[in-house]
């Protein structure tokens, strides 16, 4: 193949010392037009390069070839390009490396911040659920005793469904939805009723539907960036599967990981039904998933406590210290900061996606981090995913999400994880010449 006699040139070129260690390497479309072939070829050969620990990525800078190859010592081998995985992208304004040890030194050095190495209330300490009220306050007015601070969105969940579901209850969701939901359903023994969708989100209609045949006991939503489908719902629907949630007496689980990211902000359905809805609001989506901070706000105080009760059951509490920092960066305006460097360059990632795959079918909003790629007859999801990891792309077929019996023909791509937009580009442009190639298709439907 092409793109494997190019990083074996450019391996014999390192280790002979034609090409020194550290050189930075010429942009991928001039590398193409200099050897006279495709750049899907060249994609190809900087991905198997960069995996082999031959070329290494620097952020804002290009790609150079890597100081230490593998098989010396110190050689790191590279592992193929992740869009898989729905993290933030580095916020370009914020150097983590240096503001997170600062900001902990100074919440340990604090009067009382030795404290924040104990064990803490299941619910969260006192300071920290008004943090939480504060950061929430844009999107949902609330009190600190009805907020319990636990340990991610992922836990906050699985509480939530532990405390009021029970086995063979059914829960609503749309036909696409969140793996975490999913894996909470199997393990839970729930029975997980798909609401049909569209690009605004999950259809009312559908909705009043299956409460009438089947009797949910919850509805679970995640209104804004939907994942997978990144549609957000407006207003009226909002609106219109509270009074349907209402009028069925259904519980709601609003799952809001990507609220703080938007550009302006929907009214919440806890705002509309605060007395039915169970929120989630997580920092991994608008801060870094270190953080393993997640807020709950409950319908009422003694709910909260009641969840609380299950966090201490199983977690006991979030983790102090990180809770603590969160709390200290809500209040000196770092976490908005934050979330706001993190919406630039999700616009920016969004910009050159928008680019790169223009005239393919995919849906995408500016101020999140993934795109629902709806693939071309000639591809399966399944087939597609595995093609594109076999070139050194991760991404996620709609089956990880289906809640269907036949998913449609889609795959999420995640632009946050790449560490600048030069990988991300690369990879980008490898899967929308990989969609392309109608042959590949045909053959992995055979």
């Amino acid at each position: 193949m092409k793109y494997l006699g190019i990083v074996e040139a450019l391996e014999a070129d390192v280790r002979s010392g034609r090409v020194a260690r550290g050189d930075r390497l010429p942009a991928q479309r001039v590398i193409a037009e200099a050897l006279g072939v495709d750049l899907t070829t060249v994609t190809r050969a900087f991905t198997e390069a960069r995996r082999r620990g031959l070329v290494e990525a620097q952020a804002g800078r290009g790609t150079f070839i890597s100081r230490t190859l593998d098989g010396e010592a110190g050689a790191q081998p590279q592992p193929s390009l992740d869009l898989s995985m729905n993290i933030p992208p580095p916020p370009a304004s914020i150097d983590f490396r240096s503001i997170i040890p600062k900001a902990i030194a100074e919440v340990l050095g604090s009067s009382k911040g030795l404290l924040n190495l104990n064990y803490q209330e299941s619910t969260g300490a006192e300071p920290d659920r008004v943090a939480a009220a504060n950061w929430l306050a844009p999107r949902i007015k609330t009190t600190s005793d009805r907020i319990v601070v636990t340990g991610g969105a992922q836990y906050a969940l699985f509480g939530i469904c532990e405390l009021l579901l029970s086995r063979d209850d059914v829960v609503a969701a749309g036909g696409m939805t969140f793996p975490g939901l999913k894996a909470i359903g199997f393990h839970k023994g729930l029975a997980l009723e798909p609401l049909e969708m569209d690009e605004q989100g999950i259809i009312p209609g559908s909705f009043e539907k299956v409460c009438r045949e089947n009797t949910p006991k919850a509805l679970y939503v995640v209104p804004n960036l939907d994942n997978p489908t990144t549609s957000t719902l407006p207003e009226d629907r909002r609106r219109a599967l509270v009074e349907i949630a209402r009028k069925h007496r259904v519980i709601i689980i609003e799952d809001d990981p990507y609220g703080p990211l938007m550009a302006e902000s929907r009214v919440t359905l806890a705002e509309l039904a605060p007395d039915i809805t169970w929120h989630i609001e997580t920092l991994s989506k608008c801060a870094t998933p270190a953080f393993r901070v997640a807020y709950v706000v409950a319908p009422s105080a003694t709910l909260a406590l009641r969840f609380a009760g299950i966090q201490r059951a199983t977690i006991m509490m979030a983790p102090p210290l990180m809770s603590a920092l969160a709390s200290r960066w809500i209040a000196e305006g770092v976490l908005e900061d934050i979330a706001a460097s993190i919406r630039t360059e999700s616009v920016e990632r969004q910009k050159l996606a928008s680019a790169i795959f223009k005239g393919l079918d995919f849906a995408a909003d500016p101020n999140g981090y993934h795109l629902w790629m709806r693939l071309p007859d000639h591809w399966r999801a399944p087939d597609f995913a595995e093609y594109a990891d076999r070139v050194g792309v991760s991404i996620v077929p709609s089956s990880a999400f289906a809640i269907v019996s036949n998913p449609i023909e889609a795959v999420r791509i995640s632009l946050g994880v790449a560490p600048d937009r030069g990988d991300l580009e690369d990879g980008l442009t490898l899967l929308a010449n990989l969609i392309s190639q109608p042959s590949l298709g045909a053959k992995a439907v055979v």
